[in-house]
């Protein structure tokens, strides 16, 4: 098959880390705290590289919003088995205000400009946690969708998508060209090794701006505050059952 595949890889601050907020309230502390790509976004990334060992596709493009260390996220996923590179440089307060919106629309762009058949994007970001991209993107296309991605089979020129809902799974068939958002069963990401990452190294990366796009990055929302959520109050053994509902009902709970 011909196709290309655009994948979306987002910077995000490593999974492992304690997040602080700033004293100001105006977010949280990123300087000097260790950054990686975000884990849906992994699965996405290894299950484009998947299709194109079976040769279901023919070119793996990631792409990341953001400052120049994004480039870093777009080699984790060159090293992985992606064949090339977008950097769309967002810096200073464009970046700070980088929401899901200005996001799918240029990934929309993109995904235009690079005339690929599929988006595969990660379910969603453990930054902002917001779920929104993949469908947003999909609806500036007016493409299918495939979210919360659990299997994913081709067929033909359509794809067969097995999704978690709430009460179990479910399996659509859609239409390409399609946006599918992966979720956390859909594959186990593969490690980068070492002459892979040399090889990545030699893989282009182009970087372009959202105004060559077309692009307006003009925020929609407002941060007004950001705060550490509060401490949870020690908990109480009691003896009985009758212990307890007394004890919900002094406190009001009953």
């Amino acid at each position: 098959m011909s196709a290309r595949v655009l994948v979306g890889v987002k910077r995000v601050i490593d999974y492992a880390v304690k997040i602080r907020v700033k004293p100001d309230k105006t977010g949280v502390v990123t300087d000097g705290v260790k950054h990686s790509m975000n884990p849906f976004c992994e699965i996405a990334v290894e299950e484009a590289v998947r299709l194109k060992e079976k040769k279901l596709i023919k070119e793996v493009i990631a792409v990341s919003c953001g400052p120049q260390q994004s480039q870093e996220t777009i080699r984790t996923a060159l090293a992985m088995g992606a064949d090339r590179g977008i950097h769309v440089d967002v810096s200073g307060k464009d970046y700070e205000n980088l929401g899901p919106l200005q996001v799918s629309k240029i990934l929309a762009a993109l995904a235009k400009k690079e005339d690929v058949r599929l988006i595969i994007l990660g379910k969603q970001a453990i930054d902002d946690d917001c779920n929104q991209t993949g469908q947003m993107t999909a609806a500036l296309l007016d493409w299918p969708q495939g979210t919360f991605a659990s299997q994913v089979d081709f067929q033909e020129d359509s794809l067969k998508v097995e999704r978690e809902i709430d009460g179990g799974l479910e399996t659509i068939k859609i239409k390409m060209p399609a946006v599918v958002t992966a979720d956390l069963r859909l594959n186990e990401p593969r490690y980068a090794t070492l002459p892979n990452i040399m090889k990545a190294k030699k893989k282009k990366i182009d970087t372009v701006k959202p105004s060559d796009l077309g692009v307006d990055l003009s925020p929609q929302l407002e941060v007004l505050s950001v705060e550490e959520p509060s401490q949870r109050q020690a908990g109480v053994k009691v003896e009985t059952v009758e212990d307890l509902i007394k004890k919900l009902r002094d406190s009001g709970r009953i």
